[in-house]
């Protein structure tokens, strides 16, 4: 008995280095005992409100825990966060009740709104910030933790490090759930959550607390005042997203991290240019997996207790260009920049003057940082051409004005990620992307024939003009663009049964779109990853530093000889990453049909397959569990 009450209290003490994972024996050990007392609160037949307070009070209770699992003390800034939440709506509605002026109201939703913001950008960018200003000004401010001096001054104590911030895990998703409900009861698209233990479960909810999704007030909110139902089938398809997400993130995500992907990124000099190469095109593949395993495995807890939560990943490497990819990936953030950032900026309409405010900054930080001549002149540059534009030709403001919001979009999105400049940089890289696109698509046949010349030209120029690494890895891929843009307009015209040339021209098409747009994301997740797992203090100049070695690497002198050594060398992996990517382009229909098959496979079936599937993915497990990618956002 001592040692299950020894467990026990291990289990509700804060440990910071064995934080609850969904990975981890201790998490399903807590989710039991959580789920059991659930069921006994939730099981009532008769429902009522004090029933529902009292279940959605209790799960607001656990998720208090599981936070504070997680992050210790912190625990406490997601209460101030959430009273906070809870008194602007109640007050913003009964203003509105009452008739007041709006004025009061957005004065309100003003003051949310930059109080969250403001605790996001103390504990996440203070470091991002302080360095930007120290370049620019050649001075050595430090970051001070003025929490934690406070806290050792008041209790008279030296407990807690001034001299270093540390970021609460999730505070990123958390925060901006809260904006979103703040914003969205000012526009009176929902009613404010009326009791405080409602709201506090609306805003901890521990399966999706830590890296999402990020659920909005209109889709969660009403379901909070729903009684508990959980049908045979639906707890099937639970179990299957359960199973899916930890099969994701421990077969394919961790040991793709620890057998490949770790070892090139940690020091990418010691490796071939086709071993960096391949490290970029399978981190594709682990972060999608380890981000959507996490993903399906909230889903499927949450759907044991009768909630559910928005998709947030719809097969996003079939994506045929950069702008379908965003409306696959991470779904929650995207349609969340859209809706709190993208359309109040103006979105397809215009762009007012805090669009261009934006824009210019972050060019100014990327000249400050990167201490360059050549990129300080490149932001003149092409803040003088957008000037130009903008009074020569007053009838393309309105496009040029919806460009500049989607470039702000994806590079605050990018900001929202990590405070890199890498971050940033991998923004303004998806941004462009999108661009490039719009652009492309507005040109005729005749035109992208001759764009695909200027392009391959240019390609073959570039790396005999400014010989380097970067300009051959440039040089080639537009020369591989255009060659594949002139065989896709000229290709053959067959008849008969066997061919019909527009739906033959449409599969090649579609073909190289895809392999096109995974290829391009992938090299933009070299700043991604660069950035990824580094203190704040020295991400900047670390994670700029990594993707500079790499792009050295990419770019050299490839040896073809040592190719056939590596894939053998490292078979397991991409074997493992050929099939990874062969399940994720499956058709939809056809998962969907597996996903209800095994969702309806009798409980005396589903068991013992769960079990060896349980056994299966314990031969994976790698001697230190990873932890989650977006934890860190």
């Amino acid at each position: 008995m001592s040692d299950i009450a020894t467990y026990l209290i291990s289990l509700l003490s804060f440990d910071n280095k064995h934080p609850l994972l969904f990975t981890q024996f201790n998490f399903w050990a807590f989710l039991l005992v959580v789920y059991a007392l659930f069921c006994l609160v939730a099981s009532w037949r008769k429902w009522n409100a004090t029933r529902r307070v009292l279940r959605n009070g209790y799960l607001f209770a656990v998720s208090l825990l599981f936070y504070y699992k997680t992050s210790g003390l912190f625990v406490l800034l997601l209460v101030l966060s959430t009273f906070l939440g809870y008194l602007l709506g109640w007050r913003m509605d009964a203003l509105a009740d009452r008739g007041t002026a709006s004025g009061r109201r957005k004065a309100l939703m003003t003051v949310g709104v930059v109080i969250n913001l403001a605790v996001l950008c103390y504990f996440k960018y203070a470091y991002f910030f302080t360095d930007i200003y120290n370049t620019a000004t050649h001075s050595n401010v430090q970051v001070v933790n003025f929490l934690a001096q406070w806290s050792n001054h008041f209790t008279t104590t030296a407990r807690f490090d001034a001299s270093v911030i540390v970021l609460p895990v999730g505070i990123s998703f958390f925060t901006f759930q809260n904006i979103s409900y703040i914003v969205d009861v000012y526009h009176r698209k929902v009613r404010h959550v009326s009791n405080v233990l409602d709201f506090g479960f609306y805003t901890s909810f521990f399966p999706q607390l830590v890296a999402g999704p990020i659920v909005r007030a209109d889709q969660f909110v009403p379901q909070l005042y729903k009684p508990f139902f959980l049908s045979r089938r639906q707890f099937g398809i639970a179990v299957f997203w359960i199973m899916n997400g930890l099969f994701k993130k421990i077969i394919l995500s961790d040991y793709l991290a620890v057998s490949f992907v770790d070892r090139v990124f940690d020091n990418p000099t010691l490796f071939t240019p086709f071993e960096n190469f391949m490290a970029l095109m399978v981190y594709s593949l682990q972060v999608y997996a380890d981000f959507s395993g996490y993903t399906d495995i909230a889903i499927g807890v949450a759907m044991l207790m009768g909630f559910y939560l928005p998709l947030n990943f719809r097969s996003p490497y079939k994506a045929t260009n950069p702008a379908g990819f965003w409306k696959r990936w991470h779904i929650s953030l995207s349609n969340w920049l859209k809706d709190y950032l993208y359309i109040p900026l103006g979105g397809n309409r215009s762009a007012g003057w805090l669009s261009y405010f934006i824009l210019a900054a972050v060019l100014a930080a990327f000249a400050v940082m990167a201490k360059s001549m050549v990129v300080t002149v490149t932001g003149i540059v092409l803040a003088v051409v957008l000037l130009a534009v903008y009074l020569l030709f007053p009838a393309h403001r309105r496009e040029m004005g919806t460009n500049v919001n989607n470039m702000d979009t994806m590079l605050l999105g990018g900001l929202w990620h990590g405070a890199s400049m890498n971050f940033v940089t991998w923004g303004g890289l998806n941004g462009l992307g999108i661009l490039v696109y719009k652009w492309w698509k507005k040109l005729n046949p005749s035109q992208r024939l001759v764009m695909a010349l200027f392009i391959g030209g240019a390609g073959l120029v570039l790396p005999r003009a400014l010989p380097g690494p970067l300009s051959n890895m440039l040089g080639l891929a537009a020369v591989v663009t255009a060659v594949a843009v002139l065989l896709l307009n000229l290709v053959p015209v067959w008849r008969g049964d066997a061919y019909r040339s527009s739906g033959f021209k449409q599969g090649l098409t579609t073909v190289w779109n895809t392999a096109l747009t995974f290829v391009f994301i992938s090299f933009t997740r070299l700043f991604f990853r660069s950035g990824s797992n580094l203190n704040p203090a020295e991400a900047n100049e670390v994670a700029w530093r990594t993707a500079s070695q790499m792009v050295g690497q990419i770019g050299s002198r490839w040896q073809w000889g040592q190719v056939p050594d590596i894939l053998w060398a490292y078979r397991n992996v991409f074997l493992l990453f050929v099939l990874g990517m062969a399940v994720h382009w499956l058709p939809e229909r056809f998962k969907r049909r597996y996903r209800l098959w095994f969702a309806s496979m009798p409980l005396w079936l589903m068991v013992p397959a769960v079990v060896l599937a349980v056994v299966l993915l314990y031969q994976f497990v790698t001697a230190d569990l990873q932890p989650f990618i977006y934890f860190q956002f």
